[in-house]
């Protein structure tokens, strides 16, 4: 389902979200209604400033958007943010201070000091998006929180115009965005409910051209709410849960698997700091484009998860003081000392691309290529649907075998505008006729595609049923390359769910306990059964890092890649869907199972005691019989 009313004005369709476009005229402040002969020096200071410091973030605010969207680790935005910030900071204080002359004199209203307070968590939410840094989206929703308890938009339905009403039903559809990326699901329950309110006062007092976009908005959010939750846990206020990553419950391979998480995590980060050489996930490109998957705000549900998946936990610490946060984005202006005095981050950079043409994922591709630092992996995850080959000869896997597809409709219509400009008509037959005699598809992203990237380490994960063409990747540059790949087929029960409940590869790689039950046609856990299920899959994952220690015929590739702790997780998750689906009595024949290159040798994928865990896991979930016996698999 889509909607014009794009909820953040996030940017270009095809681009990572970008919600500092939501800036119209309306939000101009008519400063010629101050009666300058009412007010004295001191008061006139005082406005002044203030209108000099509004004007000023709102140039600032609205040059955001001629940033280029890729090459976060250019200045120019680092600088313009850092400014940005600054001026907005002044304002926010300055109002602050002054409230009683400016709501006297200058007329200041409630809504007008919400949205100072709004385009500051708007500039925090596209910082995260900028950073990938989990903190500054926490800073966000702290404003977010701010104006809906203070009630800065309470008397938007008063007005004689509807613009207010929109920005606040704009501002509604903001905050639930940032509260789905922080899971903070009963919130989110309950800002749909608000929105829902608001929305038919909208249509009820204004009845305005826009109200079927709006309703499609609501209905955009409640189907994407309802698809993530697939399975609901008694007293569910009681567990915390969430698919991002906590370090300390990442287990090693090493000799001492079994050591307490906590001393894992320590011991590993001691060995780290004295290993300059070990991989670590730098950049990431995430690609979203299956073409009936539930989505919200320019994020398909595989994009949301992955998403999550590659970023730490935030610390309470680290986001409760906005001073630190603030000077964090401050320090970025020079690199060299802010790791001396700032807050040290810890997630990956990443790229959020919903349905992008080729030409834009080559271009983010090559920017996240270029800002790859030495002994850092380039991780690149596509969830598409298929561009299968038609070609007669499948020789070279390069191009032969077809690949994932991109978005072509941007292509298509700048094709057609081009020829128009030059005088050239055709029609559509003419078009697809052309089209029909070209051997290869061009809206696709190939395996060969990919090729000039690998001359840096490159882990791969396709989630798509044409995920076999990315098989016998080439190692050409003798970098680390490893691609995780998902099942060809599925039984059909669970292809008529994919639209809606998203994928089951990117599920088992996200939040394995879910996609576990979901495989089974588990909805509802009690919380006991809940602990105890996680508990024991975190005691399968650690069975996973002993194998794997355990184990001479792994290669080497593998350890490379998982001196990392997200890669690693994503390694040990892989080899959790595997084994589960091959014991699962509904997944029949190896096409129903995920591969990977370079493959895993049998000692880990048809390990016993990993094996003989997963059924005591079934037995858990009261669930065994639908699961063979090790004997029989």
């Amino acid at each position: 389902m889509s909607s014009k009313l794009e909820i953040n004005r996030l940017g270009d369709n095809n681009k990572i979200n970008n919600s500092l476009k939501s800036y119209s005229t309306a939000n101009v402040i008519n400063h010629s209604d101050v009666d300058w002969s009412q007010l004295d020096e001191k008061e006139k200071k005082i406005v002044n400033e203030f209108i000099y410091l509004l004007d000023k973030s709102r140039q600032l605010f609205n040059g955001l958007r001629e940033l280029p969207q890729y090459g976060h680790k250019s200045s120019q935005w680092n600088a313009y943010f850092a400014r940005t910030f600054d001026v907005y900071t002044k304002l926010w204080k300055y109002q602050q201070q002054n409230r009683q002359v400016l709501e006297q004199k200058y007329n200041l209203k409630r809504w007008q000091i919400g949205e100072i307070a709004s385009k500051i968590g708007q500039l925090y939410y596209h910082y995260y998006l900028r950073t990938s840094e989990s903190n500054y989206l926490k800073e966000a929703y702290s404003f977010y929180q701010a104006i809906q308890s203070r009630a800065y938009y309470s008397k938007a339905n008063k007005e004689e115009k509807p613009d207010l009403m929109v920005k606040k039903l704009r501002f509604y559809a903001r905050f639930i965005v940032v509260c789905l990326l922080l899971k903070k699901t009963k919130q989110v329950k309950d800002l749909i409910r608000e929105l829902g309110r608001q929305i038919d006062d909208y249509v009820k007092i204004y009845d305005p051209e826009d109200q079927i976009e709006w309703q499609m908005v609501k209905n955009e959010i409640n189907d994407f709410l309802e698809a993530d939750s697939l399975v609901h846990i008694d007293n569910d206020n009681l567990i915390s849960y969430s698919n991002r990553l906590v370090p300390s419950h990442v287990p090693l391979i090493g000799p001492n698997t079994m050591m307490s998480y906590t001393e894992q995590f320590r011991t590993q980060h001691l060995k780290q700091s004295t290993v300059s050489s070990n991989l670590v996930l730098t950049e990431i490109i995430i690609v979203g484009n299956c073409h009936n998957q539930i989505k919200f705000s320019e994020l398909s549900l595989d994009m949301y998860r992955i998403l999550q998946a590659v970023e730490r936990e935030p610390t309470p610490s680290a986001s409760s003081d906005k001073s630190m946060t603030t000077s964090l984005i401050m320090n970025d202006l020079d690199d060299k000392n802010s790791s001396q005095s700032i807050i040290q981050r810890e997630n990956p950079h990443k790229y959020l691309l919903y349905k992008p043409s080729f030409s834009q994922f080559y271009t983010y591709i090559s920017s996240a290529f270029k800002d790859l630092p030495p002994h850092s992996v380039l991780m690149i995850y596509l969830s598409a649907d298929a561009c299968e080959s038609h070609s007669r000869a499948q020789i070279e896997h390069a191009y032969d075998f077809g690949g994932v597809r991109t978005n072509g409709k941007k292509d298509a219509a700048n094709l057609s505008s081009s020829m128009n400009g030059l005088g050239l008509n055709h029609s559509g037959h003419e078009i697809h006729h052309r089209k029909s005699n070209l051997s290869k598809e061009t809206h696709c992203i190939y395996p060969g595609d990919l090729y000039p990237f690998s001359r840096k380490p490159i882990f791969l994960i396709v989630d798509s049923s044409n995920s076999f063409a990315f098989k016998n990747f080439p190692n050409l540059f003798g970098q680390p390359f490893l691609s995780l790949l998902a099942p060809q087929l599925l039984p059909p029960i669970f292809q008529e769910r994919e639209h809606h409940n998203g994928s089951l590869f990117t599920l088992f790689l996200t939040n394995p306990l879910f996609a576990f039950c979901y495989i089974c046609n588990i909805s509802n856990l009690t919380g006991i059964v809940y602990s105890k299920s996680q508990d024991q899959i975190s005691a399968i994952l650690i069975e996973i890092a002993r194998a794997f220690y355990k184990n001479k015929q792994i290669e080497s590739v593998f350890f490379q890649f998982s001196a990392d702790d997200f890669l690693r997780v994503f390694i040990f998750r892989f080899v959790f869907c595997f084994c589960s689906l091959k014991l699962h009595r509904g997944f029949k024949g190896i096409d129903y199972y995920p591969s990977s290159q370079p493959q895993l040798p049998n000692e880990i994928i048809d390990n016993k005691s990993i094996l003989k865990m997963i059924i005591e896991l079934a037995t858990i979930l009261n669930i065994r019989q639908l699961f063979l016996d090790i004997d029989d698999e």
